[in-house]
């Protein structure tokens, strides 16, 4: 199976679990900047930072956010789906490492939140169940896109290694066809140098008896004066 069909395989299957998402959402109490307010909790398993980041994102689709150290309002906030008027919305995010924990209040005017069998409950569960299967959808996807990266990774180091190794494999050829170049010209050198040894054999031969008929004809002169 190629990389391809396996990776499309993976989101299909990332897809399937998606739809099969079960986040809990309870109704609780949270004070935050010491004014007691009651909203919806949700705890997603995760890249606690990265949820956080996720909701962020999400919050500005409501309308103008504020944030300050994992508090976030949004004054005038347009959520249809739980009001047809503003709400003024409040969040709070604390995370881990592996998950976070989001508190929502939705104010719908005078300190009227919504709660448990209220107006808008239904909505804001919602909401947040949708949230919190996108998110998780998407570290997924983020998980498999990693994963996808360091194969390709991977397939480029092989691919350049093994361009590498038949570079070198062309440079080995390159240097036996030298040296085995090397090696006939050595051989042709030694033939050559045998046969000067046996042509110098002779002129050694041919020089010694030119000295000797030399000295010779040195003696002879020299007799001649003795006479």
């Amino acid at each position: 199976m190629n990389t391809l069909v396996r990776f499309t395989l993976f989101f299909c299957l990332v897809a399937v679990a998606h739809s099969t998402y079960a986040q809990t959402v309870y109704a609780g109490e949270s004070t935050v900047d010491k004014a007691k307010m009651s909203g919806l909790y949700l705890t997603i398993q995760g890249d606690g930072k990265q949820i956080e980041k996720d909701w962020e994102a999400q919050l500005k689709t409501y309308g103008r956010l504020t944030a300050s150290r994992g508090t976030y309002r949004v004054p005038n906030a347009s959520i249809p789906a739980i009001s047809s008027e503003p709400i003024n919305l409040v969040s709070t995010v604390k995370t881990t490492r592996t998950s976070a924990t989001i508190f929502t209040a939705y104010d719908l005017g005078s300190g009227n939140y919504v709660t448990t069998g209220g107006t808008g409950y239904s909505a804001a569960e919602s909401l947040l169940k949708d949230f919190a299967g996108n998110s998780l959808f998407n570290q997924e996807v983020k998980t498999a896109e990693g994963g996808f990266d360091d194969a390709q990774k991977n397939h480029q180091k092989a691919v350049k290694n093994g361009e590498r190794l038949q570079r070198a494999i062309e440079q080995n050829a390159k240097e036996k066809e030298k040296l085995l170049k090397r090696i006939d010209d050595n051989a042709k050198e030694l033939e050559q140098l045998n046969k000067d040894i046996e042509t110098n054999k002779t002129e050694q031969e041919t020089a010694t008896t030119e000295l000797e008929n030399q000295k010779k004809n040195v003696e002879a002169v020299k007799a001649k004066k003795s006479n």
